[in-house]
C-alpha cells in the first residue's frame, strides 16, 4: 500500500500514528496544503511523512515513536503563526518543522524564538530572515537567496568559453520573499528588512554587474493572480536579451512564463529560472521548451550523498528508493528537503539525548565541517545566523527531458556538460 493511503490530510491536521500515546514523540508542521503553495507544500508533507515512517519502522527515536502532526496553513501567513502556536500550547509538541517559503517563514520565526523552539527551515532562503538575531534557526538549503546568483554566474564564467557569453540579462520576477531576494543580489541591490527599515546588506555591485551583463529589462509581477504572461513574454523578446532571469514564486509560474516565451518565439541564448526542477515543469512545458534552461537546486537523485537515517548509514539511493515504493514516482527536490530536515531532527534528538529543545539547539550549532549533520542534502554546519557553511547549489539543466546536474563540474561524478546557447523555445 502507498503511504499516501496511510494518511488523511485535513484543513485542520494530520496526525500520523493511530496508536500514539503520551511516550511518543510529538512534532507538528505547518504547510500549504492548499492555496497558491500547495504543489510544494504536499511535497513537503510528503518527506516529513516518509521520513517518519522509516524511523519509526526502525525503532523512532530514542525508543520512542514519533507521531507527526501536519497542519494545512492554506499558503497564508496568520494561519501559519496561529497554527504554530496551537502546536506550542494546545498540542504540546516536543519539536516542530518548519514550513514552505519565505513568506510565511519570515512571520513564523519570530513565534518560535518566542517560546525557544528549534526552528529548522526547509524553504525560507530570504536574508532578512537570518538577521532577525534568532539563535534557534537552522536552514536546511545552500544559503540565503541574495547570494544565489553567483553560482549563476559561476556557471557562465566557468563553463561558458569567454567573450561567448550572454552580454545582456532581462530579470523579471514575483513580488515574493525569495524572487525579490534573488533579484537583489544579481542587481546589487540593499536589503532592508521592512519591519524595522534597517539595512542588512549592501549586495552592490551585483553579481550580473561583476561578471559583466548588461541588465537591459527589469519586470515585476504581482505574487497573486498574475496572468499577463503574454504581454510580459512579449517585452522580454523586444528587449532583445540573451540571458533571460525569470524568478517565479512556484513551480506553476515557471511553467506559464516559460509557456508564453514559446508562444512569442523568444530566442535567447540562455534562461536561468528560480523554479523548475520538479517534474510538474517539465510536464506542464514539454521537453523542447525546457530544453536547455537551467535551474539551481539543492537535491538531484543522481547527486551521491551519504546521510544517516535511524543511527545507520542511508544513501541518497536509499532515499529514491524508499520514497518511489511509497508514492509510485521519483522523488524532487521539495521533497528531499523536508526529508533533511526530519534527518536532522531525529539527529538533533540522538545527539541531545532528549527532545529539549534548548539542548537540541545547542547540539545543531556545535555541528562543524567534520562532525555535521549528515542528510539526503549533504553536510550541514551553521553559522551565527543559521545559514549554512560550505555549500553550494548544484547547478541543473534539462537536457533531453532529464534534468542533469552542470556544476559544479568537480565535485560529482557524472556531471553533464552545459548545453549552450539554447536552440529556442
Amino acid at each position: 500500500m502507498r503511504l499516501s493511503g496511510l494518511f488523511a490530510a485535513t484543513v485542520a491536521f494530520a496526525l500520523i500514528g493511530a496508536n500514539a500515546h503520551a511516550g511518543n514523540i510529538k512534532i507538528g508542521a505547518s504547510l500549504p496544503i492548499t492555496g497558491g503553495l500547495s504543489v510544494s507544500g504536499e511535497k513537503h508533507k510528503r518527506g516529513y511523512e516518509l521520513c517518519t515512517k522509516l524511523i519509526n519502522d526502525a525503532g523512532g527515536i530514542l525508543g520512542r515513536q514519533v507521531d507527526l502532526v501536519v497542519s494545512d496553513n492554506r499558503s497564508d501567513p496568520a494561519t501559519a503563526i496561529n497554527q504554530y502556536e496551537r502546536f506550542i500550547n494546545v498540542d504540546k509538541v516536543d519539536a516542530v518543522y518548519g514550513t514552505f517559503s519565505s513568506r510565511l517563514t519570515y512571520p513564523v520565526a519570530s513565534i518560535l524564538s518566542k517560546y525557544n523552539m528549534v526552528h529548522p527551515v526547509p524553504s525560507g532562503g530570504a536574508l532578512r530572515i537570518y538577521e532577525q538575531g534568532y539563535k534557534n534557526l537552522f536552514y536546511f538549503q545552500v544559503g540565503a537567496a541574495e547570494y544565489t546568483g553567483k553560482d549563476v554566474v559561476n556557471v557562465i564564467k566557468d563553463l561558458i568559453p569567454a567573450g561567448q557569453g550572454p552580454k545582456t540579462a532581462a530579470i523579471v520576477h514575483a513580488d515574493d520573499f525569495f524572487a525579490n531576494a534573488i533579484a537583489s543580489g544579481l542587481l546589487g541591490e540593499k536589503v532592508v528588512d521592512a519591519a524595522t527599515n534597517k539595512q542588512i546588506a549592501d549586495l552592490a555591485p551585483g553579481f550580473l554587474k561583476d561578471a559583466g551583463i548588461d541588465v537591459v529589462m527589469q519586470e515585476k509581477w504581482p505574487d497573486d493572480g498574475f496572468n499577463d504572461w503574454l504581454n510580459l513574454a512579449n517585452s522580454i523578446k523586444r528587449s532583445g536579451a540573451e540571458l533571460i532571469i525569470g524568478l517565479t514564486a512556484s513551480e506553476e509560474e515557471a511553467v506559464q512564463l516559460t509557456r508564453a516565451l514559446k508562444t512569442v518565439g523568444a530566442k535567447p541564448k540562455f534562461v536561468y529560472l528560480s523554479q523548475g526542477a520538479q517534474h510538474e515543469f517539465i510536464d506542464g512545458v514539454g521537453a523542447s521548451a525546457a530544453e536547455g534552461v537551467m535551474v539551481h537546486a539543492n537535491w538531484h537523485k543522481d547527486a551521491p550523498f551519504e546521510s544517516t537515517l535511524a543511527g545507520k548509514p542511508f544513501t541518497n539511493a536509499d532515499f529514491v528508493k524508499a520514497f518511489k515504493a511509497a508514492y509510485g514516482v521519483d522523488p524532487d527536490e521539495d521533497s528531499a528537503i523536508p526529508f533533511a530536515v526530519c534527518q536532522g531532527i531525529e539527529q538533533a534528538i540522538a545527539g541531545a539525548g532528549s527532545t529539549d529543545n534548548a539542548k537540541m539547539g545547542e547540539w545543531l550549532r556545535q555541528r562543524t565541517k567534520d562532525n555535521p549533520v549528515r542528510t539526503v542534502l549533504g553536510r550541514f554546519s551553521w553559522d551565527d545566523r543559521g545559514l549554512a557553511k560550505d555549500k553550494s547549489y548544484i547547478m541543473t539543466q534539462w537536457q533531453g527531458g532529464e534534468l542533469k546536474f552542470v556544476y559544479p563540474k568537480d565535485e560529482f561524478k557524472g556531471v553533464s556538460p552545459l548545453s549552450y546557447p539554447k536552440a529556442g523555445f
